[in-house]
């Protein structure tokens, strides 16, 4: 009886090991647009809020393709060989779409897609199928609003229009912005830029005082020169809409839009579900349902223009 108990008690710190053991999970992340680190650190602050801790039982691959779509495809293929249970698309449709092409059977979580079933990225939103889902956070008739708000501040007739031809969701928001155009009677110049790089150039070719004012359409590339874009239109007087708060933060005139670290944060809630045995084929896309309107005054005193008391009376957020 007495070896009995001795063994038992042998046994227990060996039990109770066995079940303190924590699975470990790993992650990898691929992002596109310059900088965009900073917001995925609010997708980890709100996984360590749902109890995976970098360092404890979460280890995160990171790999950014800085502003460069060409390298999108070989850092998926590196992140998907290093085998993680779980792989996020940072910001955009190609970073998606790049991981997508890598693998079938790793979940994939996206953060901004701005038109996934249109790009091919789900089969729809509802029911997504396959191995990915997410977030979007943007809708492509909030261009006509856009469109709206920048004439009720300018009271112009024709404006530039800054945005990515390869980018699905920008071609589809353009089309949008050209049908609300033509409704109003107003005039768009489009520029095109595929790179950050290309982002200067096309905006040196506006001629000043031609445009009342400049619409930027989101994407990885517009973003990642949001400074560049800011600088060139304060330069210029030129008053400017953007789509999220952070270009106004750095002197842009207005955006309309989600709040951006939001869709961070949704997302890691998707990695949570999916970690603890949900199918990304079942969990529908969540849509945007929360609209802000963001405007910075010292920039409109810096262009020279007033912005309209019913512009300011609406204003979400006003910087002053």
């Amino acid at each position: 009886m007495r070896r009995r108990l001795l063994l038992a008690g042998a046994m227990l710190p060996a039990m109770a090991q066995a079940q303190t053991v924590v699975r470990r999970f790993r992650l990898g992340v691929l992002m596109l647009a310059v900088g965009e680190s900073e917001y995925m650190a609010d997708l980890i602050v709100r996984l360590a809020e749902l109890g995976y801790r970098q360092g404890g039982n979460l280890e995160i691959e990171q790999r950014s393709a800085e502003g460069d779509p060409a390298r999108l495809g070989p850092l998926a293929a590196e992140l998907v060989a290093s085998r993680p249970d779980l792989l996020i698309a940072g910001f955009g449709t190609l970073t998606a779409k790049a991981l997508k092409a890598a693998t079938s059977t790793i979940p994939i979580v996206f953060t901004r897609v701005g038109d996934p079933v249109g790009a091919g990225v789900v089969a729809s939103l509802n029911r997504p199928g396959g191995n990915v889902t997410g977030t979007t956070d943007q809708a492509s008739e909030l261009s006509g609003k856009r469109l709206d708000l920048l004439r009720e501040v300018t009271g112009g007739a024709r404006f530039a229009v800054l945005m990515n031809p390869d980018t699905p969701f920008s071609a589809l928001a353009l089309a949008d912005l050209e049908r609300a155009a033509a409704g109003q009677q107003v005039g768009l110049v489009v520029l095109r830029a595929r790179t950050p790089q290309e982002v200067t150039a096309s905006l040196a070719g506006l001629k000043d005082g031609a445009q009342a004012g400049l619409m930027v359409l989101e994407d990885p590339t517009t973003d990642s020169a949001r400074s560049d874009i800011v600088s060139f239109a304060v330069a210029h007087r030129l008053p400017s809409m953007f789509v999220t708060r952070e270009a106004v933060a750095v002197g842009g005139l207005m955006a309309y839009g989600v709040d951006r670290r939001r869709s961070y944060r949704r997302a890691a809630d998707y990695v949570d579900q999916i970690l603890k045995g949900a199918k990304p084929a079942d969990l529908p896309v969540e849509q945007p349902t929360e609209f802000h309107l963001v405007v910075n005054l010292r920039t409109a005193k810096a262009i020279g223009i007033a912005l309209p008391p019913a512009i300011l009376v609406r204003a979400d957020e006003v910087i002053e």
